[in-house]
């Protein structure tokens, strides 16, 4: 499969979901799927039980489940059970839920959209601004993520250009970026903003994305420049431009005597938002 994958958003929850640009089909995660219908917090069990049970009522759903390498909640890759939108729409029958129609409906919206993204690639960054307007976030914000998005976008096609691997090679050169500017690995860097599965980006403030944002470009920017040879060259080539950002971020903190790097998570910040937005007896 062509690897394009997309994170989307149902009922303010995260859905992981890949697009095969060849088949030009969408592979969904059962397991995000599941926890959005029952609630669970235990998917996977709940996805293995049912797996046993429909193989018991001899369902031929379980020789159309595929494996794809998607991002966990700890930011590494694991084969994760995923279905197209079709053997979707035949599990969720199997799942007895309130939200199992409204989530038939946003399936079908997904294959629509995605047929007028192909046609028109502007629609694809509307689609982002909407959902993050929905969630509740700041224009100023959102222009910020979209931004970053495009800049992260050109440090993988330069690594891809390299011959670097997606999942763990990716996944390590990113870690030595946000912990070489941040003094975080990318899983400490969560842990502090009290994220499980929640994208890290989507709960940076303005200030931490644009550090962020200047990591990753100078990395590219380094590695279009030196001509990294080997992974090794680049795990060198992420420290430098994680260095960049590293330098502004500390003379940043030495000018406001405030550190860049907070707990403030979208959650938070949202709903401190809310409560300012409210009438002072309802905000009590």
């Amino acid at each position: 499969m062509n690897n394009e994958s997309h994170i989307k958003i149902f009922d303010q929850k995260q859905v992981r979901t890949h697009w095969d640009n060849e088949k030009e089909l969408w592979y969904i995660s059962i397991t995000d799927v599941i926890e959005i219908l029952t609630g669970t917090d235990r998917p996977r069990k709940y996805w293995n039980d049912l797996k046993t049970k429909l193989k018991k009522e001899g369902s031929q759903l379980s020789e159309k489940i595929g494996q794809l390498k998607m991002q966990s909640s700890d930011g590494k890759f694991y084969k994760t059970d995923v279905v197209d939108t079709e053997q979707m729409f035949r599990l969720i029958q199997s799942i007895p839920s309130p939200k199992a129609e409204p989530f038939k409906l946003w399936l079908a919206q997904l294959a629509s959209e995605r047929l007028n993204e192909m046609q028109d690639p502007e629609i694809t960054i509307d689609r982002a601004l909407e959902q993050y307007l929905k969630l509740g976030y700041s224009e100023n914000w959102i222009n910020q993520r979209l931004k970053s998005i495009e800049i992260r976008k050109e440090l993988t096609d330069e690594w891809k250009k390299r011959g670097l691997k997606e999942g763990i090679q990716f996944a390590t050169l990113t870690d030595i970026i946000t912990k070489t500017w941040s003094d975080k690995t990318t899983k400490e860097y969560k842990v502090l903003k009290g994220l499980k599965k929640e994208n890290l980006r989507d709960n940076m403030t303005n200030t931490e994305l644009i550090l962020n944002m200047l990591a990753e470009a100078s990395a590219k920017d380094i590695s279009q420049a030196t001509n990294p040879a080997t992974f090794d060259d680049s795990k060198k080539v992420a420290q430098q431009g994680g260095n960049v950002a590293k330098v502004a971020r500390l003379e940043l903190e030495a000018k406001t005597g405030k550190k860049v790097i907070t707990s403030l998570n979208a959650k938070t910040s949202l709903k401190a938002k809310e409560n300012l937005s409210l009438p002072d007896k309802e905000a009590e």
